[in-house]
């Protein structure tokens, strides 16, 4: 199930139609009068959906998951938003988490926060976001093979290069997704 909030954009063939909340795209899709062929990307993760288009827009939209909830709160520190969950690690690393300052739970907030400020953690996705977009609506394409060599390469001119045959809105797309200087 996908959820409304989600950001996506549709295109049908090369050309976008919509960008936007998954709730407006997916009804401006069913409100076309040949939704076939439309296709939908999360912008996040260059992922396409598989939505159920039948009905009327509205039904379309009734189908899709409303926005994540708060989770309900257990064990953990409440106010914060800490649930407890578990986790599976050699002996090692739990001799290593105890021996932190502030034990296990402390050290792995830090690792992760850590690894989420990484700009490189942030290249990678946006790499694979545009790869993903890349094979799906391109993967046919001459110049595909060498495109994606130069976005994994992290080189923007060559992928610029690569990609500027593309019709405009799918190379668009393609360099918004890399976030590519």
């Amino acid at each position: 199930m996908h959820h409304a909030s989600t950001p996506v954009t549709a295109f049908q063939g090369d050309r976008r139609l919509a960008r936007g909340p998954l709730a407006e795209v997916a009804r401006d899709v069913a409100a076309l009068a040949e939704p076939s062929g439309v296709l939908i990307f999360r912008d996040d993760d260059g992922r396409s959906l598989d939505l159920d288009l039948r009905g009327a827009p509205d039904d379309v939209v009734g189908r899709l998951a409303p926005p994540p909830q708060a989770a309900p709160r257990g064990p953990g520190r409440p106010k914060l938003g800490v649930t407890a969950r578990e986790v599976t690690l050699l002996p090692r690393h739990w001799d290593w988490l105890s021996r932190q300052p502030g034990g296990a739970s402390v050290a792995l907030r830090k690792l992760v926060e850590a690894a989420l400020r990484d700009p490189a953690e942030e290249g990678r996705a946006a790499q694979g976001a545009a790869y993903r977009f890349l094979t799906t609506m391109a993967g046919d394409r001459p110049g595909y093979e060498e495109a994606t060599r130069a976005l994994f390469a992290g080189d923007a001119d060559a992928f610029k290069l690569r990609i500027g045959d593309l019709p405009a809105d799918v190379r668009d797309h393609a360099l918004a997704l890399a976030r590519m200087p």
